[in-house]
Formats: C-alpha cells, structure tokens, sequence
C-alpha cells in the first residue's frame, strides 16, 4: 500500500466525488466528503515524511517507465505543497456542514460536496503529477468544478463572477496550453524531469521563448497576481462562504507551486532568472500588487472583497520571494505560501460564522460584534494581526524570512517596501475593529449570539495554527529550508 501512496492521494478524492451521488442525505454525503478529504489528508503526510527522510518518489502508471509513460513524481516541493491543500480543505470541509446548510438549499448540498471533492482532486492532480499535459488536466478538472461552485452563490451576482472566472481561467489554462505545446514540439517529451535535461539545449530558440511567455502568462492569470487579479475579487465576494474559504486557501497556492515548478524545475534557474528579465518583472509586479491591492482593500465596504484585495496583496509578496531567487527567498515564499493559507482560511472561516448569525459580511454587520460575538471577532482579529505581520504570529515569520532575503542581495530599498506594504494591512484591518469595538449595533434591538460550534472550531483550528506556528517554527522552517535548498540545488 505505502507504494501506491502518490496516486492514492488523487485517486481517494477523485473516486469518492462521484460516489456522493449515491448518498441521499446531506449530512451522510458531508461525513462521506470528509473522510475522503482526511485520508488524503494521512496519505500527504506518510509522502512527506518519506520524501524527507529518503528522497524523491517516482510512480509510473501502466507499467510504462518515464518519460514515455505518465509519473507521479513526489519532492520537498509538492509534497509541501499536498500537505497544505489537504489539511487546509480537511479542516474547511469540517466546517461546511453548518455553513452550507444555512446558505444552501437541500437539493445543492449534495452538488456542492460532489463538485468540493472534484476541485480538491483535481488540486491534488496538478501538485502530484510529473506530466505537463497531466497539469493541464487537472488543472481543467479543478477549474470546471470551482465555476461550478461560485455559481452557487445566494446572490445572482455569483453567475457573473463565475462567468467571468470562466472567461479568465479559460484563456489562462489556453495559454498553458499552447505553451506545453510548443515546449512538446521542441523537445518530443512532455515529462518535467526529462523536459529539465532536454531544453537547455534548445532554450534559446524562438519556440522555447513563446513557450515560457505562453505558460508564465497562464500561470499568473490563475494565481490572480496584478494586474491579471480581476476575477478573484468578485468569486471570492459572491462564492458560498465554505468556497470562498476553500479557494483562499487552496487554489492560488496551487497556481503559486505551478510558477515554482515550471521557472525553477523545468525551465531552470538560469534561464528564468539569468537570461531572462524575469527577476526585475516580478519584483515590480509583486510590488505594485502589494501596494495598489492594500490601498483598495481599505476602501471596500465588503468584507469579504476587502480580504480578496488583501489574497492579491499577499500574492504579490510571495512572487517578489521568486524574484528574488535566493534560497532565503524561496523559504520565505513557501512559508509565506503555508503562513497564507492559515491567515485567509481561518479569517473566511470565521467571516462564514458571521455571515451565518447576521446574514452578510458588510462592514456596518460588523457594528458591535465584539460583545455580540466575541469568539468570532477574537478569531478575526487574531488572523488580521497575523495579515499584518505582527511578531509571535505566522505573518511576521515568513515577512521577516523576506525581509533577510532582501538584505542578503543587498536590497535595503526592498525590505523597506516590504515593512511599508505589511503597514497598509493596518488600515483596513483597524476598519473592522472600530466596527466591532467601538461602535454600537446597527439594529440594537436585534439578537445575536455566537457561530455554531461546528463552525468556530475549526476556525480556531486555523487561528491557533496562526499563533502556534508563529511560535515553536520548526517543522515549516525546516522542510521548506530543504525544500528551497533543493529547487536550487538542481535536483532532479
């Protein structure tokens, strides 16, 4: 069995996301929906620790060795990565059964479970596979059952946004596309690893050029990093609560490993960073992103688009992390990718816990919240300290890892805008707290209590992981320490 664990990782959720069909009730589907998500979740954590402790796994399907079969290849890197997607979709998936009951009619909670455990395989597919046209798969697997799940949103609204993702993810998945065409057309492989030996020789062709741009474009039009973030404000605004909180905490984590995979691993190093402008075009993007997505986050009166301008904020630190292209830098952008899914998983939580008790998530609901419901605010006040940077919670680890790598290359004026872009995160999470704190309720003679246990604990699963691992560091330092270590080391 241990063998067969990479692609019993995809196969668990894939098999069981049909099957929810065959369950009538919700509560049985949802109970279902989530021990498929849990033993995925096991399965990710038996993969890391053997690639940790012995190195890369390599599974071939069909009894066809790569590259001329398909391979599963498991490393530091995206068995990291699965550890994440996994345990952040587990500990959401535990707290949609009170969620989606309230916001979901009875005949859609069961779509909703099917369509949740298609998006979560194929998120594992993308992260797990070694095969480019694999990617692309997964990557429509995902993206089709996400459409799917916006569009179930109360609000009419949610067709638009999902349309409109629809439309986005449609020319950014074309473009990868083309880009894994061309690369197949130059070197007669689609496998990474064997893509990584055969392009050096062929990178400075016209075709390899178009190739990298096809798929860099499409990669960033997934990971909604400015100015390619347009669909994310709104899917995230009008999306079910439980998939807002998914998708924050899964998708562009994905998109952002695809980046990784396919500048350093498959194209290399040298040619991304070195013969390309590639350092200098993410840096900028990454900080305009940091700045222009924090000032309009200060503006909105929905809370949940104020935290999506934030997701797009935090993006940009991330890629700024690849720009840079140190071993310290690559560390600080997959703790920074592991500390993110913490902060906006367990803040959409703890914003579906509201949305539940008063019905909407604009900044007059949160008007006395404090008294009202002051689990709920505790927990968003924690995950928006922890947005800011604040020391002893997982946002200042992963800022304080990019700030050092910034002063390694001599940046001065880097870490300074980095320090200044984490400040702007004050503003629009002090909003909220003036809201609960220190204003009275909008309809005083209203009642409200505190969110269902079945949704504030896994918020303060996520919110407690905030403070934890901004405390005792060592497993996220130590496995994305050799995780960088090794996309730059060039193994293979």
């Amino acid at each position: 069995m241990l063998t067969h664990l990479p692609i019993l990782q995809v196969i668990l959720p894939l098999v069981a996301a049909p099957s929810c069909l065959f369950l009538r009730r919700a509560s049985l589907v949802w109970l279902f929906a989530l021990a498929a998500c849990l033993s995925a979740l096991a399965v990710s954590v038996l993969l890391l620790q053997q690639v940790y402790a012995a190195g890369p796994i390599s599974y071939t399907l069909g009894g066809w060795q790569a590259p001329w079969g398909i391979e599963y290849r498991i490393d530091l890197l995206n068995a990291w990565v699965l550890l994440i997607v996994s345990g952040l979709s587990s500990v959401v998936l535990a707290a949609a059964h009170t969620s989606v009951a309230r916001e979901l009619e009875g005949n859609r909670q069961i779509l909703f479970y099917t369509l949740y455990l298609l998006c979560f395989a194929g998120l594992l597919g993308i992260v797990a596979t070694g095969d480019v046209f694999n990617v692309f798969v997964f990557l429509e697997i995902s993206s089709l059952a996400t459409y799917a799940l916006i569009a179930l949103g109360r609000d009419r609204r949610a067709l638009w946004a999902a349309f409109q993702y629809l439309i986005m993810g449609t020319i950014g998945a074309t473009f990868i596309l083309i880009g894994i065409g061309f690369l197949y057309m130059m070197t007669g492989t689609l496998n990474m690893a064997d893509l990584a030996v055969r392009l050096p020789a062929v990178e400075n062709s016209a075709t390899v050029l178009a190739a990298f741009a096809f798929i860099f474009v499409g990669i960033c039009l997934k990971l909604a990093l400015f100015p390619l973030h347009q669909w994310l404000p709104n899917a995230y605004s009008f999306a079910p609560s439980i998939v807002t909180a998914f998708l924050a905490a899964t998708a562009t984590k994905v998109a952002l490993y695809l980046l990784l995979r396919f500048t350093i691993t498959v194209f290399g190093v040298e040619f991304s960073l070195a013969s390309l402008p590639l350092e200098t075009l993410l840096i900028g993007l990454g900080l305009i992103g940091v700045f222009v997505a924090s000032a309009v986050a200060v503006y909105q009166v929905d809370i949940k688009r104020m935290f999506a301008y934030s997701s797009v904020a935090q993006i940009g630190y991330m890629v700024v992390g690849v720009g840079i292209g140190t071993v310290t830098a690559l560390q600080a952008t997959l703790l920074h990718l592991f500390n993110h899914a913490l902060m906006k998983g367990g803040l959409f939580l703890a914003l579906a816990g509201l949305v539940y008790r008063v019905g909407g998530s604009r900044i007059e609901d949160f008007r006395g919240l404090g008294v009202a419901m002051p689990w709920t605010m505790a927990a968003i006040v924690v995950g928006g300290v922890s947005l800011i940077g604040v020391p002893l919670t997982v946002g200042f680890v992963s800022k304080w890892y990019l700030i050092a790598a910034a002063m390694e290359r001599e940046l001065w004026w880097l870490a300074l805008l980095v320090v200044l872009g984490s400040l702007l995160a004050v503003a629009y999470i002090w909003r909220l707290v003036e809201a609960a704190y220190f204003h009275a309720p909008a309809d005083a003679g209203q009642p409200r209590g505190e969110a269902p246990l079945g949704l504030l604990l896994p918020t303060w699963l996520l919110i407690g992981a905030n403070l934890y691992f901004g405390i005792d560091t060592c497993l996220p330092v130590e496995v994305t320490a050799a995780a960088a270590q090794f996309l730059l080391g060039g193994a293979q």
